[in-house]
């Protein structure tokens, strides 16, 4: 039996619709099974840029607390003391143009140039410049920190305040194997002082601002971030030292490094570089 195509303009339309129902819901249904096989890709890590911030508020509130320290000791120097001449020159030749030699270009007089050997004989232990750095107040009263290689073999010490003031200072301690000193300011008078933060909670990564007063010549500034902790440089048994990438000037040895909230998280000790 034979059956013939539908001439049925709208039964034709009517199948029409129908196929192109199952095909619309067919993709529907590929699509959903694809979707549902594909892969979850994890989103990339995304972190709000902090912004650069100014440091001008903490310098102004710690610099007075950043000093200058001059050091001096008594170092036995010598002039061309005549030593490995005859005494007196009593051997010497009554020469007239030796004597004028050694009064000329060895500042020998006459009387047998026993002036010239009083006036080039050893010279009196005199105190003299050996070191400077910098250091700063941990207390109202005039205690001071700084590094113990500033100090040295000093014998008397001045520190140079924030606004040129000078002021004699005594060695309370040292402690050559953490390179730290302590100082202590003679004299009456409250002075600007700072904290210490808390160490276990710096970072790597976290701002600093590196402050000294090299040569007495007035604060200078210097920011950066912590670039490592627990650095072993071979300076002495409890190398633990916090590497920034603050520039350290010469003569800032002893001087604080801050944290944005003006707290020292370190003492400026050492300028590592090949």
């Amino acid at each position: 039996m034979n059956i013939a195509p539908n001439s049925n303009p709208r039964t034709r339309k009517r199948l029409l619709a129908a196929a192109a129902s199952v095909a619309i819901a067919g993709a529907i249904g590929f699509g959903a099974v694809a979707t549902g096989t594909a892969p979850v890709l994890a989103e990339a890590v995304r972190v709000e840029a902090p912004q650069v911030p100014s440091f001008a508020d903490v310098v102004e509130r710690v610099s007075p607390a950043v000093v200058s320290v001059r050091v001096k000791a008594k170092i036995e120097t010598t002039a061309d003391d005549g030593s490995d001449l005859p005494d007196a020159f009593g051997n010497l030749p009554d020469d007239p143009q030796l004597r004028r030699f050694f009064r000329e270009f060895r500042g020998f007089g006459d009387q047998d140039g026993r002036d010239g050997m009083r006036r080039f004989g050893r010279r009196d232990r005199q105190p003299r410049p050996v070191a400077q750095g910098s250091g700063f107040f941990i207390s109202e009263d005039g205690y001071l920190v700084t590094n113990n290689h500033v100090v040295g073999d000093g014998t008397s010490f001045t520190v140079v305040m924030h606004d040129g003031k000078e002021l004699d200072a005594k060695l309370v301690g040292t402690d050559p194997r953490t390179d730290l000193a302590v100082l202590k300011v003679e004299g009456d008078g409250k002075f600007t002082y700072v904290d210490f933060a808390d160490d276990s909670k710096v970072r790597v990564g976290d701002w600093v601002v590196a402050v000294g007063n090299p040569f007495g010549l007035g604060g200078t500034v210097t920011a950066g971030i912590v670039s490592a902790r627990g650095r072993d440089i071979g300076a002495g048994p409890y190398d633990d030292f916090i590497q920034i990438d603050a520039s350290v000037n010469r003569g800032n040895s002893g001087g604080p490094t801050f944290n944005l909230n003006g707290q020292v998280v370190g003492i400026n000790t050492a300028i590592f570089s090949p």
